[in-house]
């Protein structure tokens, strides 16, 4: 199959895939992605509070972010053939200093959320089951408004979900699936 680049922007480009009948699929890729699953003693899930500017307005969020800042970095790295978890976990840790403001201690791989078929954009969700706070608390970059004082119990943050005030539904579907795997584990 060959592939083909007929548009790149910084973040997002678009593929042509030829098939050996002729035709041609078109997939949109950007850079994977990374969330967090953070729980306190409690039980309480860290839900980050961010404007976005696509919705102006506010959004419940998991904390994360992008693991590569550009195409050209994210292309570098396929080419190499190392391990996408590596990079991943890294930046799930620099993400947890930045917007929840807290250092990861150990975190786990829960799952790899794929969006779909014509869009190649990854999400790779850790559990973070052991932090600490920072004493300065977040690190944000410059321009971002992101509020990380929002610890939720498991009801909250379904509650939350169905009402749709967490506007990354595919993350929403994880967190769910992840409260329900967590729960069952706990009986």
């Amino acid at each position: 199959m060959a592939e083909k680049i007929v548009a790149r922007g910084k973040m997002f480009e678009l593929v042509h895939n030829e098939q050996p009948d002729g035709r041609v699929f078109e997939v949109a890729r950007r850079a994977p992605g990374v969330r967090l699953i953070i729980e306190d003693t409690m039980n309480r899930i860290l839900l980050t509070k961010e404007y976005r500017h696509e919705l102006e307005d506010w959004d419940y969020r998991l904390p994360g972010g992008k693991v590569f800042d550009s195409l050209e970095e994210y292309d570098e790295f396929r080419m190499s053939g190392s391990d996408i978890l590596v990079p991943a976990k890294e930046k799930a840790i620099a993400e947890g200093r930045e917007e929840a403001g807290l250092q990861i201690d150990t975190l786990k791989f829960y799952k790899k959320s794929t969006l779909g078929a014509t869009v190649e954009w990854d999400l790779f969700v850790f559990a973070i089951t052991k932090w600490h706070a920072l004493e300065g608390g977040q690190e944000l970059e410059v321009g971002e408004r992101i509020e990380a004082d929002g610890w939720f119990t498991h009801e909250q943050v379904e509650n939350m979900i169905l009402a749709g005030e967490m506007h990354e539904e595919r993350i929403a579907l994880v967190l769910l699936q992840w409260m329900k795997t967590a729960i069952g584990a706990k009986q």
